[in-house]
């Protein structure tokens, strides 16, 4: 286990390596000042998705790593809040198994003490009810991708001026930057014979 979790993270840091291709940085000027682009890194893309790419190309990732940025920062408070020991009130099943009876983290869905099969079936299909139908542009009056409008909630984005919503965008989209290595890194020292990031928290 820890040889497999050692060669992921030689993975993952060698997609931080500086770029060694050249003729990439012509390819990406179209983008240099697309929203998320800043410094240290730049338009930073070591996995060459952007090269030769035109602008619906780009929309389409950028409407991914939003999406899977939003997912991931549920993931690490979702991740962190039972750990903290705050759970929901009441039974997850009609057996009378409380919601605290079953453990935080991966083990809540892999493991001899994870959740029934019906009941991860149940999560799989809540998330495809909200990609289906929650998590788009409802209304048809988004004003950028990513911005699923739904007519009900808007925490008063109609509110702000142009400079205020562009920044609020970058924070979004940085923190979900960062949410998806903080899950990643929370998934890989679970499984880690010990704990060293997990079993620290557990302490205080």
């Amino acid at each position: 286990m820890k040889s497999a979790v050692f060669a992921s993270l030689l993975a993952y840091a060698s997609a931080f390596a500086p770029a060694k291709n050249t003729a990439q940085s012509t390819s990406l000027k179209g983008f240099e000042d697309a929203l998320g682009v800043q410094e240290p890194l730049g338009l930073y893309d070591p996995l060459g998705l952007l090269d030769g790419a035109d602008e619906a190309r780009f929309n389409r990732l950028r409407e991914v790593e939003i999406k899977h940025g939003r997912v991931a920062m549920l993931a690490f408070v979702g991740n962190l809040v039972p750990r903290a020991g705050l759970f929901l009130p009441g039974n997850i099943d009609l057996d009378g198994d409380s919601f605290d009876s079953y453990p935080p983290g991966i083990a809540a869905v892999l493991g001899d003490d994870a959740i029934p099969a019906a009941g991860v079936f149940q999560i799989i299909l809540a998330a495809g009810a909200l990609e289906l139908f929650v998590m788009k542009d409802v209304t048809g009056t988004g004003e950028f991708i990513g911005d699923f409008r739904n007519g009900f909630i808007d925490f008063g984005w109609d509110t702000f001026d142009e400079d205020e919503k562009l920044r609020k965008r970058g924070i979004e989209l940085n923190n979900g930057r960062a949410a998806m290595m903080g899950i990643l890194g929370l998934m890989m020292h679970e499984k880690i014979d010990g704990n060293p990031v997990v079993g620290l928290f557990l302490d205080y």
